[in-house]
């Protein structure tokens, strides 16, 4: 039977938050929705606390290999039945009001918008991405917001201003019914939404709509798979990059930091090179970069 919202929660060995995480969207004021829950091959028993929640609206759907977030959203893609398509995380919660605040959205919107996407709360981190107990952070940033005038293509490849679990999208967004790219195990949504920039107009509101936590096993903590989700947007979109020069060299600066957190140093300077030859203002980025890491450790001894 069709319904108005198909919400698909990719979940992996996270049997101590999924039910908080269902009950999030379950618990909306906006009540016409199927929650489909994609078990991505955990090794922990997902299913038992699923099918306990005792709901009609949600559907249990376990794929038998480990394939990460972007393959289980696909496989939950392929199952959904709604107008439109929403996101939701194992271990975040929706906000009680945050389907029906973009239902209204969209009904106000032009018919040209394939997506409405809004803020959240982050536990964990704070703005300058420094992670740890107490921290909070307002994401993305407010100052950035798309504005639905603009070259949004061009913004996104600067920034990743569409969080999954922020959104609201119509199913016919974007042409291909496989949204996501299986072989990116970090980054999958912004490499998504580059290309959903060039079928369809993103309206981004400020409302938070989602309470995010980071967890130990969070994939915006591990350097390495930012670097290689960060390596498929520059493969997947090289044509387009051809038209944005001073965007492609951020991107490789980019896979630049993360080869070098990851302790992978020679790989970091090749792609630092590369950055610059793309666009020789690149240079001043890492000049900046190293005076605001000298001002924070003379601020760090001043303090001890």
């Amino acid at each position: 039977m069709p319904v108005k919202v198909s919400v698909i929660l990719p979940t992996f060995n996270r049997s101590h938050s999924i039910v908080a995480a269902c009950t999030s969207v379950l618990t909306q004021s906006f009540r016409d929705l199927e929650l489909i829950v994609v078990d991505d091959g955990s090794r922990e028993d997902v299913e038992t606390p699923v099918r306990a929640i005792g709901d009609n609206r949600v559907r249990y759907v376990r794929r038998p290999v480990n394939g990460g977030a972007a393959a289980a959203r696909n496989t939950g893609l392929a199952e959904a039945k709604g107008e439109f398509i929403a996101f939701q995380d194992s271990d975040d919660l929706w906000l009680p009001n945050k389907l029906q605040m973009q239902l209204d959205l969209f009904a106000r919107l032009p018919a040209h918008v394939g997506v409405v996407t809004g803020a959240k709360i982050i536990y964990g981190r704070d703005d300058h991405f420094n992670y740890g107990p107490g921290r909070i952070a307002y994401a993305p940033p407010a100052h950035g917001r798309l504005k639905l005038d603009e070259d949004q293509l061009g913004h996104l490849l600067s920034e990743n201003r569409v969080s999954l679990q922020n959104a609201l999208f119509r199913r016919d967004c974007f042409p291909s019914f496989t949204w996501f790219d299986s072989k990116a195990r970090a980054n999958e949504d912004w490499e998504f939404a580059i290309r959903l920039a060039q079928h369809t107009t993103i309206f981004e509101d400020a409302e938070p709509v989602v309470l995010a936590f980071i967890s130990p096993d969070s994939i915006s903590s591990n350097f390495r798979k930012e670097g290689i989700g960060i390596v498929r947007v520059l493969k997947k979109n090289r044509r387009i990059l051809e038209r944005y020069r001073r965007q492609h060299a951020a991107l490789l600066m980019d896979v630049s930091r993360s080869l070098y957190r990851a302790r992978r140093k020679r790989a970091g300077r090749r792609f630092l090179l590369a950055s610059i030859a793309r666009y020789p203002g690149a240079v001043t980025w890492v000049a900046q970069s190293l005076l605001r890491k000298s001002y924070a450790r003379i601020f760090r001894r001043a303090r001890r």
